[in-house]
């Protein structure tokens, strides 16, 4: 993205539609085929980032907890309204060109991260190209330069039958839509996987309402190949170049966590050392939950379980002198309290930022957490990506969770859905259900308190009998 222009000078341009150097489209949605020519303060190059990834972020947890087609577009529509809106339209297409040409710097890097963020822009588009007008939507096949031409009358009429068999099979109106398109049947495999086409000699028969399966496969392909040469230009150029200003900000994003940092316990609670096992069996996360286990085994974690773990500790509402006393009560089985004294305390009060530099140093959010790669003899890193599914199934089944709801469990696990697999714990432990998921273990421990809370107060309302 080069920097000549101001911001306000490149929002009328992307809206002309017609494939402007902004990448601009039909009614408002970009196709974003050519990096804009703009100048962005470096403060909205994050911003617009970051509420994008919101946007992308909402839509994947949408699907791994498998929301149907019209949860999805209504999904998709709130997350874009909260997220991407602006008062001024030009400012708001603005925003949605800078901010995927952003990301698509940040999710170029890796294969993991490209395959990711195509999924999820490819879902995004799909159901904003269904809000478009159809004549919105003829524009965008155009744009697209797809090759192809409404069925002509006399072809239309020779198959209409056959097509009019097809909507009846779906559960759709025996009124056949007047507009189809002749085209490859392995241009549309999502259509003809799910049987919703008429098949003939080697074609798809398409109507108008499906033809955004034609442009998405389009627009993914298209994204595909941009993602690639963009990687290109971050190892060869761009990273080096830019390494003292938008390479941090680049490396950071995509494992970013945006919620509340808990540096600080919530509404000032306090946790003591006695309160620590039943704390742990009622409301700590899995990951939290393991290495207390473990502390308590060993009487010893390495620096990466200590950070984890003593952070977390900290924001649940652990004041530095008990946790002090908590760590030296352990350590000093195995090393002894003056080995303790010179090798670990500096590290805790470092963390509650009373010693260097005097960092307030938050707790690891689930991101991070997942991120990490303990080593042989660590405990730190999260158990649904870490551990095997034998050692995961006892875990589960050690706080209580068993039969269907851990069966799920097990299904987000082995489909790499890890935060999801932790927020379908929360909710087979507490009985209740979790719509914003879990993403941080404060998160988690603060929520399971404040259920808690809830039930205790419900049941000393009760009257007595």
């Amino acid at each position: 993205m080069e920097i000549v222009r101001s911001h306000r000078q490149i929002a009328a341009a992307a809206a002309g539609g017609g494939g402007g150097d902004g990448g601009g489209g039909a009614g408002g949605l970009p196709t974003y085929r050519v990096a804009p020519q703009l100048e962005v303060r470096l403060e909205e190059f994050e911003l617009f980032a970051i509420d994008r990834l919101g946007v992308l972020k909402g839509i994947a947890d949408g699907l791994s907890r498998g929301k149907r087609p019209e949860e999805m577009e209504k999904l998709v529509n709130e997350l874009w309204k909260a997220r991407m809106r602006h008062q001024d339209p030009a400012e708001t297409l603005n925003k949605d060109i800078i901010s995927h040409f952003v990301l698509r710097l940040v999710y170029c890097r890796t294969e993991e991260l490209r395959k990711w963020f195509l999924s999820m822009e490819t879902t995004l588009f799909r159901y904003r190209f269904r809000l478009e007008s159809p004549e919105s939507q003829r524009m965008l096949m155009s744009e697209f330069q797809l090759p192809y031409k409404a069925l002509p009358h006399l072809e239309f009429e020779a198959v209409k039958d056959k097509l009019s068999q097809v909507a009846r099979s779906i559960g759709q109106s025996a009124t056949v839509e007047s507009v189809f398109f002749k085209v490859p049947f392995e241009e549309v495999p999502d259509l003809v996987a799910s049987r919703r086409v008429f098949l003939s000699k080697g074609y798809a028969y398409v109507a108008m309402s499906q033809v955004v399966s034609l442009v998405v496969t389009q627009f993914r392909c298209n994204i595909s190949k941009a993602l690639v040469l963009t990687n290109r230009k971050w190892m060869a150029t761009i990273k080096e170049q830019e390494k003292d200003r938008l390479t941090p900000i680049v490396e950071a994003l995509s494992n970013a966590y945006f919620g509340p940092d808990y540096s600080q316990p919530k509404d000032a609670v306090e946790i003591s050392l006695k309160d620590i096992d039943q704390l742990a069996r009622t409301s700590f996360p899995l990951c939290m939950r393991h290495m207390l286990e473990k502390l308590r085994e060993n009487h010893h974690l390495k620096h990466g379980g200590r950070m984890q773990f003593g952070l977390f500790l900290k924001g649940a509402g652990l004041k530095l002198e008990y946790a002090l006393s908590f760590w030296r009560a352990e350590f000093s089985q195995k090393v002894g309290s003056e080995r303790f004294d010179k090798e670990y305390a500096y590290s805790i009060r470092h963390n509650y930022g009373k010693e260097g530099k005097r960092t307030d140093y938050t707790p690891y959010s689930c991101q991070k957490i997942i991120s990490a790669t303990p080593g042989v003899g660590d405990h730190h890193g999260c158990p649904y990506r870490h551990f095997g599914e034998e050692n995961l199934r006892a875990a589960l089944n050690k706080m209580g969770v068993s039969g269907h709801p851990l069966e799920e469990i097990m299904d987000k696990v082995k489909n790499r859905h890890y935060q999801l697999a932790c927020t379908l714990t929360f909710e087979a432990a507490h009985g209740v259900s979790c719509d914003t998921g879990i993403n941080h273990p404060n998160q988690y421990f603060s929520e399971s308190q404040n259920i808690l809370k809830t039930k205790n107060q419900a049941v000393q309302s009760q009257p007595t009998t």
